[in-house]
């Protein structure tokens, strides 16, 4: 194709004055950081002019310190350092299972911690449930004989004793999930389908989600993170890391046929329970309110004659428990709602200790964060149309499955 000489002259005018024009507004922003002649950029913008200007030392090591911080992004992301600092905390973890007639290879991810001072590996309960000759691989290809020292299969947590050489262990910080924000960068390191040391990044999703695993039994899992990062069987049990390369979660399930949906238990289950695993195997806290219920909406207020469309409409209640001993009335009037079967003019939750409860994920997450058995807390209801509160002391879930 021909060009004509003033075209070609035109082009390369436009494009020096775009570079200056992008370089003077750069010099612009930086400058006017520096002398404080502008507003306090937020993260993200201190973020974004430090990848501009690489060569401002001081922003780079604002965006690389190691103190915590709640809001990165994904400019501040450094996934090579991360995996360079954190790789080697990564184990994988191999036992035997019993399947039939024959015995099939569990594979599943952990990482050392020293939580409690001591050294420790972390993994799912799942991974372990009903495993033998069960094994730690560290990074450096050596294996040690393992013991499960304590499990919970309703946060599906399981910690690992092993005797090594102290060279083997790195511990990783495990720091509060709590800042944990939805867009905020994080990264998955685990060993999918037996590929050790794989790493993938993404973004939270979601927060306070609750999911259904088999070994919980009739209890969802709760206050579960969601995240973008791809992870495959054999990521199980392997840390989610923040930008700081400090863990916010321990990577537990994905949804089959899914793309970009994984979940992952938070570091304050881990931070909770801990104590409680290595001392007594076990985590016998959970609390238990003795309801089951379904999510409030616009058909179900319409039917229910209620004024709010937000808040846990109770179906039924555990005969003595918590919920019945308080006073809570479960539905009465059996309707269907497109083919699926409601028990409607019971009390809808609506609040826990003053905070909004808008569906079942956001009670179950709240008790499993806030509450322990033996707590008493106070629930505001809508009973017959009218707002009212009631004090319900929480009882103790069944003794969870333990590996």
């Amino acid at each position: 194709m021909r060009v004509s000489r003033g075209a070609g002259a035109s082009y390369w005018v436009l494009l020096f004055v775009a570079v200056a024009l992008a370089s003077l507004l750069t010099y612009s922003a930086v400058t006017a950081m520096q002398t404080g002649t502008a507003p306090s950029a937020s993260g993200s913008q201190q973020a974004l002019i430090g990848a501009l200007e690489s060569q401002n030392a001081q922003l780079q090591k604002e965006l690389s310190a190691k103190s915590p911080q709640a809001n990165g992004s994904i400019v501040s992301l450094d996934p090579v350092k991360i995996y360079q600092q954190d790789s080697a905390s990564v184990v994988t973890v191999q036992g035997v299972q019993a399947s039939g007639f024959s015995n099939s290879t569990v594979l599943g991810s952990g990482f050392v911690t020293n939580i409690t001072g001591s050294q420790y590996v972390v993994t799912n309960y799942h991974v372990v449930q009903g495993v033998t000759d069960l094994t730690v691989t560290f990074h450096d290809g050596d294996a040690y004989p393992a013991t499960v020292v304590g499990s919970d299969g309703y946060s599906d947590l399981a910690v690992l004793s092993l005797v090594a050489p102290a060279s083997e262990f790195h511990p990783l910080q495990v720091v509060s999930s709590s800042q944990l924000v939805v867009g905020e960068p994080v990264v998955a390191i685990g060993n999918p389908f037996g590929l050790s040391g794989s790493m993938t990044f993404g973004i939270v999703s979601q927060l306070g989600r609750t999911i259904s695993e088999s070994l919980a039994g009739s209890f969802a899992i709760a206050n579960v993170v969601q995240f973008s990062a791809p992870i495959n069987p054999g990521n199980s049990g392997g840390p989610l890391l923040d930008a700081n390369g400090d863990v916010v979660g321990i990577t537990t399930a994905v949804v089959a046929s899914s793309q970009g949906v994984g979940f992952a238990i938070p570091s304050d289950t881990i931070l909770k329970e801990f104590p409680a695993l290595v001392t007594t195997g076990g985590y016998p806290l959970h609390p238990f309110m003795g309801i089951t219920s379904v999510d409030m909406d616009y058909q179900l207020a319409q039917l229910q004659g209620a004024n709010v469309t937000y808040g846990v409409l109770i179906q039924n209640l555990t005969q003595g428990g918590p919920a019945a001993k308080a006073g809570l009335i479960a539905g009465s009037r059996t309707v269907q709602v497109q083919g699926v079967s409601y028990s409607i003019g019971g009390d809808i939750i609506v609040s826990v200790n003053g905070t909004k409860i808008v569906n079942t994920d956001a009670l179950s997450s709240y008790l499993a964060e806030y509450a322990t058995a033996g707590q008493t807390v106070v629930l505001q209801i809508i009973r017959d149309g009218h707002p009212m509160t009631v004090d319900l002391l929480l009882g103790t879930r069944p003794p969870a499955p333990s590996a």
